[in-house]
């Protein structure tokens, strides 16, 4: 949820949500909020690695159709898609149609899958290894996003370098990015998206 201000003045935001009304709606509400929950801590994972060569704001314009196409990233409908889902989703011109991504993300459900089926459920893993929330320093990959990204790829996730490790853990919180003086700064700390063990 938006935090609220006072008066009529528009808050300090960070310089990358100031102009774009659906860019600062996503920054005001979401992004930098800690999330827990196992699946939808998969979907953002999800969303940025389809991000990878274009622009967030591509992205929140799709979000809907990807959440539509692939069964609200539900990661056991996902993992039994097969070779006429990814038919089927390359022909979707609401989504990003890159037969990688498609793939990847099909491949990134069976990896979830086999993380739970082995006591390894992905929320608690991937908040294990961050361990306590940071402040960001501004990076786009650190030591910890290079970890967790082998980690993950040891898991069989793809999509999934130190770079797109690091935006995924901005946005779900782990990290707090937002720039000195933005009104969210150190405002997200405490909210936190389900604490769903899957």
């Amino acid at each position: 949820m938006p935090l609220p201000f006072l008066g009529d003045a528009s808050p300090h935001r960070c310089a990358w949500a100031c102009q774009d009304p659906l860019l600062k709606a996503y920054h005001d509400a979401e992004w930098g909020v800690p999330v827990h929950d196992g699946r939808a801590l998969w979907e953002k994972l999800m969303l940025d690695g389809f991000q990878a060569g274009l622009s967030w704001r591509i992205i929140l314009q799709r979000r809907d159709a990807l959440r539509a196409a692939f069964a609200g990233f539900d990661p056991d409908r996902v993992a039994s898609f097969t070779s006429a889902d990814v038919t089927r989703l390359l022909q979707d011109a609401a989504i990003i149609r890159s037969r990688a991504k498609i793939e990847a993300t099909i491949g990134n459900a069976r990896a979830y899958v086999a993380m739970r089926a082995r006591g390894e459920p992905f929320g608690p893993f991937v908040w294990a290894m961050v361990g306590e929330r940071s402040t960001g320093s501004g990076l786009t990959r650190t030591p910890l996003s290079e970890a967790l990204a082998r980690a993950l790829r040891q898991r069989g996730f793809r999509f999934v370098g130190p770079v797109i490790v690091h935006a995924w853990m901005q946005a779900v919180g782990m990290i707090d990015d937002h720039e000195p003086g933005c009104f969210r700064a150190g405002a997200c700390a405490t909210a936190a998206s389900g604490r769903d063990a899957s």
